[in-house]
């Protein structure tokens, strides 16, 4: 995040400040860096009263991707959103004209999957797959990618519960999108039931995700792909103590 991730606003960018930022990543060989965009955009839905939202998710969507580039972030990571309502095929109308209007010179876009809830996009790999695929059939330029949330999955009704159970789920993702198209695997643990459609992270170890989480950082085709953890709490444990779990978990 670069700015209040739930505000339709994110705030002037200090120019100098995001120089000094790229010129850090630079020096200490800190790539890829990923920015996440708001949590307010929705492209799955354009129809009636939620035609505004939809004007205002491209604009801030543009918005986060300027301040990527500004930031020298490789990718932008961002929630595709819920249809309220409309049918899928109206819902990825949507969704493939918002990203055809985006303006990107240097980022990639990486569409994050969803725990399911309501009418949220995204949820399954088949729907990410037709993202993908019409995306391509329009020609359209941004490059295009995916963000796999392990909790999300989990939430949504794939099964991470044993080490077997997430090669499964992982071969699956490989058959229906392509290993070639996963950009980042946000790496959390969940304290809720499978397939509740609940978005809820927890701490590695703490949840019950964990023997899948290790199957998942240990496999060898994903040994090149980023794994960023957004667990809970800032301080308790610390992120010291998050990292120690991890590499205890991955022996």
């Amino acid at each position: 995040m670069s700015g209040n991730p739930s505000a339709w606003n994110p705030g002037k960018l200090d120019l100098a400040e995001a120089a000094r930022f790229a010129g850090y990543l630079d020096e200490h060989d800190i790539r890829p860096v990923f920015l996440h965009a708001g949590y307010l955009i929705n492209l799955a839905c354009r129809t009636g009263r939620n035609a505004p939202i939809y004007a205002k998710s491209v604009r801030l969507l543009q918005a986060n991707i300027d301040r990527a580039e500004a930031l020298s972030c490789e990718y932008v990571v961002f929630h595709l959103g819920s249809r309220r309502g409309a049918t899928a095929a109206r819902s990825l109308e949507a969704l493939l004209d918002g990203i055809s209007r985006l303006r990107i010179s240097r980022t990639a876009l990486l569409l994050e999957n969803g725990a399911g809830s309501g009418d949220t996009v995204g949820a399954s790999f088949e729907e990410l797959a037709r993202v993908l695929a019409g995306a391509t059939a329009r020609g359209i330029s941004p490059p295009l990618g995916i963000c796999l949330d392990t909790a999300h999955l989990w939430g949504a009704g794939y099964d991470l519960s044993s080490a077997a159970a997430a090669r499964r789920t992982i071969a699956e993702f490989n058959e229906l999108v392509g290993l070639d198209r996963l950009g980042l695997i946000h790496f959390n643990d969940s304290p809720v039931a499978r397939a509740s459609f609940r978005d809820r992270h927890e701490h590695i170890g703490h949840g019950n995700i964990s023997a899948g989480l290790k199957a998942i950082a240990r496999r060898p085709q994903l040994a090149e792909v980023p794994m960023i953890m957004e667990t809970p709490g800032a301080s308790n444990p610390s992120d010291k103590q998050r990292m120690r779990d991890l590499r205890e978990l991955v022996k």
